[in-house]
């Protein structure tokens, strides 16, 4: 959401910067003394600690104007690069903000298209993420895995809870199970969906444990890397922070081939299907509104100081 504070913090800043250009561009470098500055209408350099005599510092009042005329127009075109920097940045966003609206269109129809039979090829596989396919064959569920922490994926609850300023949805995992696909001769793995920490145990949810041969639709995933701050997937404990499909193929002796099962495969009493969150993240609204407020409150000063001559 975009923050008011955020733009009147920058246009405050801003302000001040103007407002300090001002003072510094009358400064100059002293080889013995550091910093200097003039005080007006006197022949005294303003030193941090005391007042110098300033010898031969007098100067004509026509080449006092022209050089303080020079720095003035240095510092005026200086200046505009702020707001013309800023307006270029929020139209770059909104060729972005266009972009991306695109590319969340072309996911979700990708995800409610009709689905497509499963291939084994890698190269296939790639162009088929978010695309529903359908399988045939059996679960063994004695290689269960368990993707934590997850929380239970549900539009309808999460557009009730979207105006509450917080909410606290269960937490458990998203279980993990190798599938032999009968049709292809290959086992592959399907997140059958997500369960409570407190039906991990697979003996505390077998009337969900199906056993026979059926015929699945899900969403073909790929391989995830590990983000920042997000810990490393734990082997000896089964407890898996993120899809790594090459490490779970080998404790599985699976295919590295990854489907979130659709929710009309859910079982009563195991897990819940239909998994997948479908989001892109498109903060660039916030960032138009940021950078064109910005560059209307930075032209304004300019104007105001370089314009009417007037004080900020």
């Amino acid at each position: 959401m975009f923050s008011v504070s955020r733009l009147l913090t920058g246009a405050a800043f801003l302000r001040r910067a103007f407002s300090g250009m001002q003072v510094l561009h009358r400064s100059f470098q002293s080889p013995a003394a550091g910093y200097l500055w003039r005080n007006p209408g006197s022949c005294l350099l303003i030193h941090p600690k005391k007042e110098l005599p300033c010898i031969g510092c007098r100067l004509n009042s026509s080449s006092a104007a022209a050089v303080e005329s020079e720095q003035d127009a240095v510092l005026k075109w200086f200046l505009l690069l702020i707001p013309l920097t800023t307006f270029g940045l929020g139209t770059w966003q909104v060729q972005r903000r266009k972009w991306k609206l695109k590319l969340i269109a072309e996911l979700e129809a990708k995800v409610t298209a009709d689905p497509v039979p499963l291939t084994s090829d890698p190269m296939e596989l790639t162009a088929l993420e978010y695309q529903p396919v359908n399988v045939r064959g059996y679960f063994d569920h004695s290689k269960e895995l368990y993707i934590v922490p997850r929380t239970l994926v549900d539009p309808e609850r999460e557009a009730r809870d979207a105006g509450r300023l917080s909410s606290s949805p269960e937490s458990g995992a998203n279980v993990i199970t190798p599938f032999h696909c009968t049709d292809l001769g290959i086992t592959i793995l399907v997140n059958r969906g997500f369960v409570p920490r407190k039906k991990m145990n697979p003996e505390s949810r077998m009337k969900g444990q199906n056993t026979g041969e059926l015929e699945l639709t899900g969403i073909v995933r790929l391989s995830e890397t590990r983000k920042p701050f997000v810990p490393e997937n734990d082997l000896t404990r089964n407890r898996w922070h993120y899809r790594d499909l090459e490490a779970m193929a080998r404790v599985t002796g699976a295919e590295p081939i990854f489907l979130d099962a659709d929710f009309k495969s859910t079982i009563p009493g195991g897990p819940i299907g239909g998994q997948t969150r479908v989001t892109l993240r498109n903060e660039h609204t916030q960032y138009i509104i940021t950078w064109f407020g910005l560059c209307a409150a930075t032209s304004y000063l300019w104007y105001r100081k370089f314009i009417q001559k007037m004080p900020l």
